[in-house]
């Protein structure tokens, strides 16, 4: 009988995942939400086709035995805890910080309306709808929350296709939702608690009230470091697979358990660990993306194929069933529509954009159908109650993006949002900006030091993560009494403050300090630093002093580090006529840019005005043309015009000043050596990392840093791994 048993679940899991997920890409294919497609698989595979075409099969597979039954039960509730993990790591309160108050506006009005309509309507339901006629208080609260929050999912997927995401429209939408999906979280903790306690009572809802206000307040001041520590803690420690991902999972078991100990439903921890972990500043894409992977693929069909088999349309064939399921439709409709569009216009928005939020937030989907799967499991909504609501639901999700889209597209863009929109658009393509951990590598000189400096200008602005490790005589410095790394960590520290203070006042935003970790017990080798980059870092900054020898060639020390990393390599050079100072970066420091068109030479300028923004120095951007027969106007010269203006309009961005130059009839490092003399700090160039045994960027950049007396900065954000003498051998072989 246990194998039949295990039999049978693996048979419903299978059977949910393959409706599920195949409705769920038809409904994609068309513009519709995917989940909408599992939600819809669920009510085919239950009662109201496959058990009524075939009733004998559908109850064998899915038997009513408690036993049985429980098995994928606990799957389901499972699947929302990770489904509000989820929301809440894709909920960016940053966003919603930006917008201001039009959106608090349109939540406020946009809850409360739909919430009373909902509320006023469970007072009159039929008895029969109602498996406690007394429970109608904590029924309306219920059916209330069902009404009145949007599934953020589905609004940011319409927003999204019409690209709509970036314009202050879209962002308004998009944070008015992730509000209202906080509210109602919020609700549903004390709806919770209401009903545990079987009516509404005055003492245990202030008692109630008060828990979920603590547990928020914890949660963003002390449990916000907490999870930050955990995560980079297990990051960094841990060399099993995926054990960031299981450390976040037990962050939302733990505060799901917190808030069930406090008496509201464990939905809400699992919101606000989500909330906390997407906020992490080391939580990388690809860990992300690893999540949510296993949540969509295997646990979001499940719950929603759950919910919709506990659906029963048939029951809609009941005149009186369907005439309320078509007034709870039309009142959710009204009462969303109404409470959004009200709020819009209270906010000054005009009638096309408040009209494009009503459409917008009359999405319910995902969030609707785990309150009402939450109602019923608490036996406050019967099984036709919950029909309804899920009925609801699909009706005004798949209603929602024709609806958004028609809005939408009526409403034009102004020059000042047009602006904007480039501007970020930028931002997307930028090298910087995409960083997300930083690993330092200096020693004591005064190269290492103005290298540790310039990881603080790149890192400060946006608190990105940084890990220093100090080299004292070709170990990482550990003894007793050593200043080095205090003197190192000093240096990042005050570039971040530089340029967190610069980031705040060019984008009206506060930027917290670099997350700042000095190592001193490992040592620099191609092993150690492997062992290092493991833990996710997406550029290597390195500042040593001798790393060139007298004929021009990179060190040992320096080829034997590099190999140690795969990733973007960024080495800070003195060229040989410097005689070891480096300059001091001021207003009117200039900083030398060649280009060529490549996307290599771009992120280079794009990191040299990142370093440049905090002390509004100046960027000169030199292209020195190769072509022959370059004069104005013809083909080559336009080409080279179009590179300089990409990066006047990054420039733009930053709100760095730049100077274009073009030269012809030089080689390059003669005519970036004629520039540095000029008058030039530095130099940033973009190189690629030619295949081989040695370290080697091409003969411009070393004749460069030969010709020049000033610090030259080598950004390799394109990596070539080393190749081996046997495997050179080989392939020498293969192609003879």
């Amino acid at each position: 009988m246990g194998g039949s048993a295990e039999g049978l679940f693996v048979a419903e899991i299978v059977l949910l995942l393959l409706v599920g997920r195949g409705l769920g890409e038809i409904f994609q294919r068309y513009g519709q939400p995917a989940i909408m497609g599992q939600l819809i698989g669920g009510i085919l595979l239950g009662p109201s086709l496959f058990g009524w075409v075939w009733p004998d099969a559908q109850h064998l597979i899915f038997s009513s035995d408690p036993a049985q039954k429980s098995m994928i039960y606990a799957i389901s509730q499972l699947g929302i805890l990770l489904l509000l993990l989820l929301t809440g790591m894709e909920t960016d309160l940053r966003l919603v910080r930006r917008v201001g108050a039009a959106c608090f506006s349109i939540s406020i009005t946009g809850v409360v309306v739909p919430f009373m309509c909902g509320f006023a309507l469970a007072q009159f339901l039929p008895d029969s709808l109602l498996p406690d006629p007394t429970q109608r208080v904590v029924a309306g609260l219920f059916l209330g929350t069902a009404l009145s929050i949007s599934s953020v999912k589905i609004v940011a997927m319409v927003v999204r296709e019409m690209n709509f995401m970036r314009r202050n429209l879209g962002q308004v939408i998009i944070s008015s939702a992730i509000i209202e999906d906080t509210i109602g979280w919020l609700i549903i903790a004390v709806t919770f608690g209401i009903a545990t306690n079987g009516s509404l009572q005055v003492l245990p809802l202030i008692t109630t009230v008060a828990e979920v206000a603590l547990f928020m307040v914890f949660s963003f001041t002390i449990g916000r470091r907490l999870v930050f520590t955990l995560i980079r803690w297990s990051n960094d420690t841990f060399r099993s697979e995926y054990a960031v991902i299981t450390v976040i999972l037990i962050i939302m078991g733990v505060m799901a358990l917190i808030t069930n100990l406090i008496g509201v439903h464990t939905v809400l921890g699992a919101f606000v660990a989500g909330i906390l972990v997407g906020e992490s500043p080391i939580l990388s894409d690809h860990i992300e993306s690893q999540l949510r992977g296993v949540i969509t693929a295997l646990f979001m069909p499940v719950f929603f194929g759950m919910a919709g088999l506990s659906a029963d349309l048939t029951v809609l064939a009941n005149p009186t069933l369907a005439l309320l399921t078509l007034a709870l439709v039309v009142i959710a409709s009204v009462g969303k529509f109404g409470g959004a569009f009200l709020g819009g216009r209270l906010a000054g928005m005009s009638l096309k954009e408040a009209t494009a939020v009503g459409s917008a937030m009359n999405a319910r989907g995902s969030t609707e159908v785990i309150v009402a799967s939450i109602g019923l499991s608490m036996n406050i909504l019967s099984h036709n109650l919950f029909t309804m609501i899920v009925t609801m639901a699909v009706i005004t999700t798949l209603a929602m993006p024709p609806m958004l889209r028609w809005a939408l597209g009526r409403l034009p863009v102004g020059n000042a949002e047009k602006q904007r929109v480039d501007r970020e658009l930028l931002d997307e393509r930028g090298f910087v900006s995409r960083l997300e951990r930083l690993l330092l590598l200096v020693d004591d000189s005064p190269v290492g030091k103005f290298t540790a400096y310039l990881a603080g200008l790149v890192g400060g602005g946006s608190g990105m993560p940084t890990t220093l490790l100090h080299l004292q005589d070709g170990k990482l410095a550990g003894q007793v009494g050593d200043k080095g790394p205090e003197r190192a960590s000093r240096e990042v520290k005050k570039g971040a403050a530089r340029s967190a203070k610069a980031v705040s006042k060019a984008e009206d935003t506060l930027v917290d300090k670099v997350h700042l970790t000095a190592r001193t017990e490992l040592e620099a080798s191609a092993e150690t630093i492997a062992a290092e980059a493991r833990k996710g870092y997406g550029l290597l900054l390195v500042g040593l002093e001798n790393t060139l020898t007298d004929k021009g060639t990179f060190s040992g020390v320096l080829k034997d580090i590099s190999s140690g990393f795969d990733g973007p390599l960024c080495l800070v050079l003195n060229g040989h006529k410097a005689n070891g100072k480096v300059p001091v970066l001021r207003a009117g420091t200039t900083i030398l840019v060649p280009v060529n068109g490549t996307e290599v030479a771009r992120r280079a300028a794009d990191f040299a005005l990142a370093l440049a923004r905090p002390h509004q120095a100046r960027v000169k951007v030199l292209y020195v043309s190769q072509a022959k027969g370059s004069r104005p106007g013809s083909v080559s010269h336009r080409r080279e015009e179009a590179v300089l203006k990409d990066v006047a309009d990054l420039a733009d961005r930053y709100g760095v000043a730049i100077d274009t130059a073009i030269r012809t009839r030089a080689t390059p490092d003669k005519a970036i050596a004629r520039e540095v003399a000029k008058g030039a700090a530095m130099v940033v160039m973009g190189v690629t990392q030619r295949p081989g045994e040695e370290l080697f960027f091409g003969d411009t950049a070393t004749a460069v840093l030969a010709a020049v007396a000033c610090p030259v900065v080598l950004l390799a954000s394109e990596r070539v791994k080393r190749v081996d003498a046997s495997a050179e051998e080989t392939a020498a072989e293969i192609s003879a």
